[in-house]
């Protein structure tokens, strides 16, 4: 665990957003916004909760998928009133002169949008993917539905347009999609160990935090999208592929790896991490795949058929 407490703070440099302190610190030389973890809204009696550890692990299970993700450090942070706390370090990818332009602020751009930037309705975010003109529409488009399958997996009940964007160089004038970045609203931040436990001792309790919630923050017709509900229907081709290329590259010993490997958590956390990430896999990745296979099996079917019949004809 690294002691973030004696790095040196950069006072001119701030950040938004609702989840928890952030402070700009230089470790090693390098820039880094501290985050630190939230004071919990669903249980007052929980001390902290496990938002830095989630951050830190979906990012680098993120990588594993050979996705870009912000580069993250786990460590500690001992505050003026002596209170150590659990926090997690990500690389300022702004500090080389580059400007990070939200989606929201982007969707802003696109005057012919109904809605708002911040506004989640899927078909308004693939309209203003289609009307920017900073990234090919096509290449943005992939990298919101691997997010969006890779968010699937790990449970992110929070990723919505002020958190994923472009990377802008106005003097070079140039932009690319910025690493994956937020993830603290990944693997159950709230829960704590005996609410972990529970869980996993309950198949009910796993299967409700699979099919029920978290949902993702993307709405469909007002609604928030159910993650099993929308993947397993097949209804969206970009989507499918998505789904295609992110379960061809799991690797569950590498994940289960990088849990082991994770300190400052106990063995109960590390087992509802593993336990959940591949309860996930299964029931909602896999099982779309298999569905998305047999389509494709019918598919190639009903078309020999069709060219049998052709041939007969002739």
């Amino acid at each position: 665990m690294i002691d973030f407490t004696s790095c040196a703070v950069n006072k001119f440099k701030a950040y938004g957003g609702a989840n928890g302190n952030k402070i700009n610190i230089s470790y090693e030389g390098t820039s880094y916004m501290l985050k630190f973890p939230p004071t919990p809204s669903k249980s007052k009696a929980m001390s902290y909760t496990n938002s830095c550890i989630s951050e830190y692990l979906a990012c680098h299970i993120v990588k594993l998928f050979g996705i870009p993700a912000q580069e993250t450090l786990l460590g500690t942070y001992t505050d003026k009133r002596g209170k150590e706390k659990v926090v997690v370090a990500c690389r300022d990818f702004t500090a080389d002169g580059k400007r990070l332009m939200e989606f929201a602020h982007l969707k802003n751009t696109c005057v012919d949008s109904e809605q708002n930037g911040y506004a989640t309705e899927l078909s308004s975010i693939m309209k203003a993917i289609e009307e920017q003109a900073l990234i090919p529409a096509v290449e943005l488009r992939e990298f919101f539905w691997d997010m969006f399958v890779i968010d699937a997996l790990l449970g992110n009940f929070d990723r919505h347009n002020g958190n994923w964007g472009i990377l802008i160089d106005e003097q070079k004038q140039t932009a690319e999609i910025a690493p994956v970045y937020d993830c603290g609203s990944c693997l159950y931040p709230q829960l704590g160990v005996e609410q972990m436990e529970k869980v996993l001792n309950s198949e009910d309790e796993i299967n409700h935090r699979i099919f029920v919630f978290p949902t993702s923050a993307i709405l469909e017709n007002g609604k928030k999208i159910s993650y099993f509900d929308f993947i397993s229907s097949l209804q969206n081709e970009e989507c499918n592929r998505a789904l295609t290329k992110i379960v061809g590259r799991i690797n569950m010993e590498e994940i289960n790896k990088l849990i082991e490997d994770t300190p400052a958590i106990s063995p109960m956390q590390r087992d509802f991490y593993k336990t959940m990430i591949a309860e996930r896999k299964e029931k909602i990745l896999d099982y779309s795949m298999e569905l998305l296979m047999k389509q494709g099996t019918k598919q190639a079917d009903k078309e020999k058929s069709l060219e049998l019949g052709q041939d007969i004809s002739m």
